[in-house]
């Protein structure tokens, strides 16, 4: 099962005209409406043990606003772990 961060909530159809993902291979700006995370896990952090945890992989993150959410900065994947596998 996809993690929440590995996913866009927007449609196929919307992801066909959005420049982001199709065009850019960009993560979906945090400003963007059909981006906003309604999780119950969704938490801003500014603790700094995880803003500034140099293991967390940040590239597994589709979305920009994951890269401050306490639960994608505590459960994403450690490049530690890739590296060893």
């Amino acid at each position: 099962m996809a993690k929440c961060w590995e996913t866009r909530p927007c449609d196929e159809e919307m992801q066909a005209d959005c420049p982001h993902p199709t065009v850019m291979h960009d993560r979906c700006p945090a400003a963007c409406a059909f981006a906003y995370c309604v999780r119950p896990t969704r938490k801003v952090t500014s603790d700094p043990r995880l803003v500034f945890d140099e293991t967390v992989d940040r590239s597994t993150a589709i979305r920009a606003e994951c890269l401050h959410c306490e639960f994608f900065l505590t459960h994403a994947p450690r490049i530690d772990e890739k590296d060893a596998g």
